[in-house]
């Protein structure tokens, strides 16, 4: 039975990919974390879901209150079905409904919220403690997890972005205007920005990676040979005769 590269590790190993809207954190970072043999955590569909069951909820997701109030009833998983992350809100599977731009600029608003922040935080650090893992969103190394042993802050331009969620909407059926599209990741990245509870930010740390004009692949693969150097770097060293020096 092949060996996964992550159980050859001492330690659980913690990766953190932040970047603006688009900018293809959840792709890199599943590619990545299965080629690794880690987990792979997408945090921010855990926002998009708390902003999906606000709107369900016939409430304002950009007022404080009415959005704190929805948190007792929302009942959030991530469940694992043949190897894919599968988001819940009670029994129903919402990974395509939390996929639309209605759900992305809802995340943008809740997320701005202190009590989702809340509501969320010790379950991310809770799954991350759990097993090596890749994890992705806005504040995965500023605030989430400070301590990750490999921090990414992973961006493209706006108009790649826009270009790249205009592809992902049509192959799902959804026609939405190219204007629109960027009209909405500048409105979010703005948002994201700006925000008064953990901006959008590359953590002091972190490696800056440039994916406009990479491949999903490419950039994967570039991730996988960072978080891998990571490792090697702190591995004690042997000698010819097998000691550690």
């Amino acid at each position: 039975m092949k060996t996964a590269w992550g159980d050859c590790l001492s330690d659980i190993m913690s990766v953190a990919i932040d970047g603006p809207s688009g900018a293809g954190k959840s792709t890199a970072a599943r590619t990545a974390a299965a080629a690794l043999g880690f987990a792979y955590i997408d945090t921010g569909a855990m926002y998009r879901a708390v902003g999906l069951a606000v709107r369900r909820a016939g409430k304002d997701t950009a007022d404080p209150e009415e959005v704190a109030a929805c948190l007792p009833g929302i009942h959030l998983a991530l469940r694992y079905l043949s190897g894919v992350q599968h988001v819940f809100l009670g029994d129903e599977d919402v990974s395509e409904a939390i996929r639309t731009p209605e759900a992305s600029l809802a995340a943008s608003d809740v997320g701005r919220v202190p009590a989702v922040r809340t509501f969320l935080l010790g379950a991310q650090r809770e799954l991350a403690l759990r097993q090596s893992s890749v994890l992705d969103g806005r504040d995965i190394g500023t605030v989430v997890l400070p301590d990750a042993r490999v921090k990414i802050f992973l961006t493209a331009s706006a108009e790649e972005r826009a270009d790249r969620r205009c592809r992902e909407l049509r192959a799902k059926g959804l026609d939405e205007s190219y204007n629109n599209v960027l009209a909405d990741i500048r409105r979010r990245d703005e948002q994201d920005a700006n925000r008064p509870i953990a901006p959008l930010r590359p953590a002091d740390d972190s490696i800056p990676l440039d994916s406009t004009g990479m491949s999903p692949h490419e950039v994967a693969a570039e991730i996988v040979r960072l978080v891998r150097l990571a490792a090697a770097a702190e591995r004690p060293q042997s000698n010819e005769i097998g000691e550690v020096i």
